[in-house]
């Protein structure tokens, strides 16, 4: 499980600017997942080998003095107890502003790691301007300037070698399920009808991850670890964005699992944060099953009612459609063993292995078929293929021009992987090497 590193900072500091470049470090691997939770921005990167979750808090409602401190309360201090690290942004052109004190006051509490950082110090004249940030009490400041990358070496060194190392947990040998979703969309329910009835085959394990429990569930033939991100928090926290706070533990769970149960609302849709956990899971490349869950709350259902909603769950999800889909109802417990059952099964096809004789057997004939087009008059020709030594699967396809490659020929070698091998659920990544 990689750590999570939070940037908190007052509006127009160049958060967004700073973000994008870090998790723009590892190209085809690393994405962003933006408006979740209004402009708040979710991605991952990596720095010397060690990969980390980056959150961009975003800008804040700005109308008055009292409706800033209320943001910034919420932000910061859920930044403060989520993150295991936090960026402070400031500016030096605009200098210390009240603001920055204010968030300041907050982060001089925090025993976590707090990295101040100086941003737009592109000058020797700015370097020595950066100077009055030390009255922030924060001690020591890195100085950069995110527009060209400048200084983010060193801060990025020392960045890692604060984060946490990673826990090896005694039961990381079995499957994790982690249950994410929006709020209010049942996940609770869920995880009660699971586990409620028979409370002797479970335990609470402590969890490696804030306010989410490892709970061992062992029924029907299944065992694993259902990670629960529907935890109630303290009320003291309920003033919180609680929005914000679900995709934060949710980043979270999905960093610490194998699998994510999605449960949606089915009164709600496939709405935009649902949609952005899917491709947060997605891009982590972990197994993914949808649970459509409140299903005995639809009205007047017909014979095509089910299919319907499920086609437009896929067309929301493409390319990517290849992902079971549940209907469930936590209340009347209908289809909970199918769940179960379908998550173990993405969770074998996330862990298969195929031997490489197997793969040139039966994909070189179809590549042979079905050739690569001709690009700029070269020809590409496949030699040989293999599955890397990875958690999730990973193909390496060795080509005399890698380079030739096109995204429409990558999605027909992704197809023909599902079709012969059967990946439902999971994400596959398909790499063109040189021979």
């Amino acid at each position: 499980m990689s750590s999570i590193v939070a940037i908190v900072g007052r509006p127009n500091v160049g958060k967004s600017t700073f973000f994008n470049r870090l998790i723009q470090r590892r190209e085809a691997i690393v994405d962003a997942v933006s408006g979740v939770t209004r402009d708040r921005h979710y991605g991952k990167s990596d720095w010397n080998g060690v990969e980390f979750s980056l959150i961009d808090t975003g800008g804040y409602v700005l109308g008055s003095d009292d409706i800033f401190e209320a943001e910034i309360d919420k932000q910061v201090e859920l930044a403060i107890d989520e993150a295991d690290a936090i960026i402070f942004m400031v500016d030096v052109a605009s200098g210390v502003t009240g603001m920055d004190e204010d968030v300041a006051k907050l982060l001089r509490k925090v025993d976590k790691p707090v990295f101040l950082v100086v941003n737009k110090v592109d000058n020797a004249m700015r370097a020595a301007d950066a100077v009055e940030f030390y009255s922030l009490g924060l001690g020591e400041y890195y100085t950069i300037a995110s527009i060209n990358g400048s200084g983010t070496g060193d801060l990025l060194d020392a960045l890692v070698k604060a984060l946490p190392e990673k826990i090896e947990n005694e039961d990381d040998e079995l499957p994790r399920f982690a249950v994410v979703g929006r709020p209010n969309a049942g996940k609770s329910s869920f995880i009660n009808a699971l586990i409620g009835e028979d409370r002797y085959i479970v335990t609470d394990i402590a969890g490696t991850t804030r306010d989410a429990i490892d709970t061992k569930y062992n029924r029907f033939g299944f065992e694993f670890n259902l990670v629960d991100t529907a935890g109630i928090r303290r009320k003291s926290k309920v003033k919180e964005d609680l929005e914000f706070y679900a995709v934060m533990r949710s980043v979270r769970a999905i960093e610490h699992c194998d699998v994510c149960l999605l449960v949606l609302d089915a009164t709600r849709g496939f709405d935009g944060q649902v949609q952005n956990i899917f491709w947060l899971a997605e891009r982590n490349r972990k197994g993914i099953v949808i649970l459509v869950n409140k299903w005995d709350l639809i009205e007047n259902k017909e014979s095509n009612t089910l299919k319907d909603f499920e086609k437009y769950i896929r067309r929301e999800i493409a390319p990517f459609t290849d992902v079971p889909i549940v209907f469930i109802s936590a209340l009347t417990k209908q289809r909970l063993y199918k769940a179960i059952e379908t998550a173990v099964e993405v969770y074998k096809n996330r862990s298969k292995k195929i031997k490489t004789s197997e793969l040139n057997d039966i994909l070189l004939p179809i590549i042979e078929h079905n050739p690569p087009p001709a690009y700029k008059g070269k020809y590409v020709k496949i030699k040989y293929i293999t599955q890397l030594p990875t958690p999730q699967p990973q193909f390496a396809f060795f080509c005399n021009l890698p380079q030739y490659i096109r995204d429409p020929y990558k999605r027909f070698i992704e197809n023909q992987l599902r079709k012969e091998f059967d990946f439902r659920g999971v994400p596959i990544s398909v790499y063109f090497r040189k021979k």
